[in-house]
């Protein structure tokens, strides 16, 4: 692609965002200015850290070429609020490091025989045993630039004897974890068990471990838990991609009838599209909310008539609040809770929920 036509995207795409972002309520309504603008935060979003900075240097060299004031700042702004300066890689690692620290505080005065009702059969020391396993796999993963699998159970552990000393070790496990993947280009390649077989695979997927796991141990202490809906939305995104390359839930999924289920979050607006059967496994998401990564903007809960109509298009339809929607995806809830509102064919929900549960 040519620097001129470079530049005059980039010029298209910064009087598009400025003039949506600043236009009069009398002029373009503001629902259709707030979906517009989120619809273009979550492509940028998507893409790569060097296509973020390849950009973030096109709006600076557009901003430049404006007068100075009002203009040239607007455009200046678009880096801030859609993230493009961020570093997602760092991001994910400062949101694995700050729920490894929740997950200590949570779990350190836990009798370790305490059972986690969801995870059946496991206690408190199962799950802080399984979640810093993870986090020293990972770790020996990134560390090595492994080109192929190596299972945790090659992996050494140094796990104290005594399960009370589990938490302290958890922690140390988690500090060494983020420390190396924050030392490693994130763009370097390595084996995953994902679709992005690159080092930044891992703290995103170490994220929701975390996430999801916290929410066993929260449960299972009578708490609710609590996901920010960004945080949730991302997730529910990476489970949807990194599906069929998991063999224990695509093989499954493989298999299921001809269907399609719709999840919309009342809290943001986003949805997702699942489709499945002998046409093979697709998804596709609508209405994000700005951005997408362990901290992004919520804007206001979505018209009631708008979610229904997203819904009812589907085989099957299930609308929330994000973080009870990912929770639902991996087991910890069951469609029939009070929390959700279902609809459309029951039964195709039901084999989806079978086929890919962990």
């Amino acid at each position: 692609m040519s620097d001129a036509l470079l530049n005059a995207l980039t010029e298209a795409l910064a009087d598009l965002v400025t003039s949506v972002a600043t236009c009069d309520d009398d002029v373009l309504d503001p629902d259709t200015a707030v979906k517009w603008l989120e619809n273009t935060g979550y492509l940028l979003g998507r893409l790569s850290p060097a296509d973020r900075g390849a950009l973030s240097v096109l709006l600076r060299q557009t901003a430049a070429r404006r007068p100075d004031g009002g203009l040239r700042d607007d455009v200046l702004r678009i880096c801030e609020d859609f993230g493009i300066d961020d570093d997602q890689h760092e991001l994910y690692c400062d949101a694995v490091e700050d729920l490894g620290r929740r997950f200590v505080q949570t779990v350190r005065d836990v009798d370790p025989a305490t059972p986690v009702p969801t995870c059946p059969g496991w206690t408190f020391a199962d799950l802080v045993r399984h979640h810093g396993t993870t986090h020293r796999w990972i770790e020996h993963l990134v560390r090595t630039r492994a080109a192929e699998r190596v299972r945790s159970k090659d992996v050494p552990l140094e796990l104290p004897p005594d399960p009370g000393a589990y938490p302290q070790w958890l922690a140390g496990s988690a500090e060494a974890s983020v420390r190396t993947m924050r030392g490693v280009d994130p763009d370097t390649p390595m084996w995953s068990y994902g679709a992005d077989q690159r080092v930044r695979f891992f703290p995103r997927r170490l994220l929701f471990e975390a996430v999801v796991h916290l929410a066993d141990a929260e449960l299972a202490l009578g708490q609710e838990p609590r996901i920010a809906p960004g945080t949730a939305a991302d997730g529910i995104e990476e489970f949807l991609e990194n599906l069929p390359c998991c063999p224990w839930l695509a093989e499954p999924v493989g298999v299921l009838p001809e269907g399609s289920l719709r999840l919309v979050a009342t809290d943001t607006g986003a949805g997702w599209t699942v489709s499945f059967g002998a046409s093979g496994y697709r998804w596709t998401a609508s209405g994000s909310v700005l951005g997408r990564g362990p901290a992004v903007p919520v804007r206001a809960e979505a018209p009631a008539a708008s979610v229904r109509a997203e819904v009812t298009a589907a085989s099957a339809g299930v609308q929330g609040p994000a973080g009870d929607l990912l929770l639902l995806l991996y087991g910890r809830y069951r469609p029939d809770d009070p929390r959700f509102e279902v609809s459309g064919d029951r039964a195709t929900l039901d084999a989806w929920l079978r086929a890919t549960a962990f």
